[in-house]
C-alpha cells in the first residue's frame, strides 16, 4: 500500500489545469494593447490623407511606413480575435470532440483571414495595384 505524503493544497498548486493560464491572459492583454495602438495609428493616418479614392489609398499603402504598421495591425487583430473566440469556446462548449472541432475551425479561419489580408496588402505594396 502506497500512501501519498502530500496535502490537498500541495496537489492543487500550479498554474491552472493546462498550466498556461497566466501566459494566455498576458498574450490577450498585449495583443489588445497592440491592436489599440495600431488602430489609433490607422485612424489618424486615414484622417491625414488628402482624399479617400482608390488611387490615394493604394499610393499610401505602397509606402513601407504605411504597409508595415498595417501588416502588424492585421496580425495582432486576427491573433487577438482568435484568442478571444477560443476562450469563449473553451468556456461554453463542454464536449471535448465539439470543442476540438470549433477550436480547430477558429484557428483555420483566423489563419485564412490574416493570410488573405496580408496577401492583398503585400500585392498593393509591391505592385501598386489590388487587382
Amino acid at each position: 500500500m502506497s500512501a501519498k505524503m502530500e496535502t490537498a493544497l500541495k496537489q492543487v498548486r500550479g498554474l491552472g489545469s493546462a498550466r498556461e493560464g497566466a501566459r494566455h491572459w498576458w498574450h490577450e492583454r498585449v495583443s489588445a494593447l497592440a491592436s489599440l495602438i495600431l488602430s489609433g495609428w490607422f485612424i489618424v493616418s486615414l484622417l491625414r490623407l488628402p482624399a479617400y479614392d482608390r488611387g490615394t489609398i493604394v499610393e499610401w499603402l505602397g509606402s513601407p511606413l504605411a504597409a508595415v504598421p498595417m501588416a502588424l495591425l492585421v496580425i495582432t487583430t486576427f491573433w487577438h480575435l482568435k484568442m478571444g473566440v477560443i476562450v469563449v469556446i473553451e468556456d461554453y462548449v463542454h464536449e471535448e470532440g465539439s470543442k476540438l472541432f470549433w477550436v480547430t475551425l477558429v484557428n483555420f479561419l483566423a489563419i485564412l483571414g490574416a493570410g488573405l489580408a496580408l496577401f492583398a496588402l503585400f500585392k498593393i505594396a509591391v505592385t501598386g495595384s489590388a487587382a
